[in-house]
C-alpha cells in the first residue's frame, strides 16, 4: 500500500490547489442605466441590450 513518507507542507499543498479558485465575473456598466450587468446579456434593471436595440426585460422572460 503507498504511504507518504513525508508531510507535504500547507505551501506546497496549496500550490497545487492554486488553480481550484473561482475566477472573477466579468462586469460592465450598463450604457443605459449606469447599473453593472454581463457583457451581451439584456440588463436586468432597465431591460435594455444596446442603446440601439432596446428589450423590455418582461417580454424577454415570456418566450
Amino acid at each position: 500500500m503507498a504511504v507518504p513518507k513525508k508531510k507535504v507542507s500547507k505551501s506546497r499543498r496549496n500550490m497545487r490547489r492554486s488553480h481550484h479558485g473561482l475566477p472573477t465575473m466579468a462586469h460592465i456598466e450598463c450604457k443605459n442605466c449606469g447599473e453593472l450587468k454581463r457583457p451581451h446579456m439584456i440588463c436586468s434593471h432597465c431591460g435594455y441590450y444596446r442603446e440601439d436595440m432596446p428589450v423590455l426585460a418582461d417580454a424577454s422572460a415570456e418566450k
